[in-house]
């Protein structure tokens, strides 16, 4: 099955950290769209992520989501406040506080629910987009249309963080047996607070570490139709990472395509099966030609929509 060898790859070591940050993405088969091209005249070819990377604010649209979430841009962007009553934004110095409203929306609603679990005082928030959205000058291949968001592991005690102290923090690590289990840092409240996201109506997957989606399935003794949205991914075990689908009526907005049916727990078990016993790597056919590096996205590759994004 196609799980297994996905699996049965070196990947296994969970090398990739962050959302969509290495050789795969997590954006599933986008539609194709109308692109740019050449009206991007002179920086048609211009990497992109240099592009959306320089923008420090958002653009004056109204709120849109253009592309797919590894191809795409973000009008209209909404910043989530630095501080709340039951949030931080981390890491400010990247200024990936910027989302769709929807998903600002999301958020605090998140926070304020994880505020009430034992030993949380709210939620600690990663990256969610940059100002216009777009590909990103480091880390992640999605997180381009405003409608992804990272969220902390670290169960939050204080939220009176300085900026600096923001910088120099970090989240910890719930996996154990290279991401096979959860370890003594997980608990309900994690569990509580995924299912929670999970329970959104906006929410379309959650990735997570496959551990984590293992213990929750073994765990969850009422309503399991909300485990379906929650998908083992590579990394994931410092934070876990909300995807909301398209809003309603934004045309121009890619949808991933929906999850499998069912829970996805036997899909898991089998995840942390190969990740205790790795299968034999498959054999690679010596003639065939290397694959080619991914290259970069410029401009011209961008959906239409995203050359006023840029310019307004």
């Amino acid at each position: 099955m196609m799980l297994t060898r996905i699996l049965g790859t070196a990947a296994l070591a969970f090398a990739l950290a962050s959302c969509g940050g290495g050789s795969r993405d997590i954006s599933g088969a986008p539609e194709v769209l109308p692109t740019i091209g050449s009206s991007g005249g002179a920086l048609s070819n211009v990497e992109a992520k240099r592009l959306f990377g320089a923008k420090s604010f958002a653009s004056s649209q109204s709120s849109a989501a253009f592309g797919s979430y590894a191809k795409g841009c973000m009008a209209g962007g909404a910043q989530l406040p630095e501080t709340g009553p039951t949030w931080q934004a981390m890491r400010l110095s990247r200024n990936r506080n910027w989302a769709h409203p929807e998903t600002i929306d999301m958020v605090k609603k998140l926070s304020a629910y994880a505020a009430t679990q034992p030993g949380w005082a709210g939620l600690y928030v990663g990256d969610l987009s940059q100002p216009r959205g777009g590909p990103m000058l480091t880390g992640h291949r999605s997180h381009q249309i405003g409608l992804d968001a990272d969220i902390w592991m670290l169960p939050p005690k204080s939220l009176s963080l300085s900026r600096q102290q923001r910088e120099s923090i970090s989240s910890i690590s719930m996996r154990r047996a290279n991401g096979a289990y959860v370890n003594s840092s997980w608990t309900q409240a994690h569990h509580n607070i995924l299912k929670a996201a999970a329970k959104d109506p906006r929410v379309e997957r959650i990735f997570v570490f496959p551990g984590a989606k293992v213990q929750m399935c073994a765990d969850e003794k009422g309503d399991r139709s909300y485990l379906r949205k929650i998908r083992p991914w590579y990394g994931h075990h410092y934070h876990f990472h909300v995807r909301l689908a398209c809003p309603n009526g934004v045309r121009g907005c890619v949808n991933q395509a929906p999850p499998p049916p069912g829970d996805g727990c036997a899909d898991a078990v089998q995840w942390q099966q190969n990740i205790l016993n790795p299968p034999p790597p498959k054999k690679r056919d010596p003639n065939a030609p290397a694959p080619k590096p991914r290259r970069e996205l410029v401009l011209a590759d961008l959906p239409a929509q995203c050359k006023s994004v840029l310019e307004d």
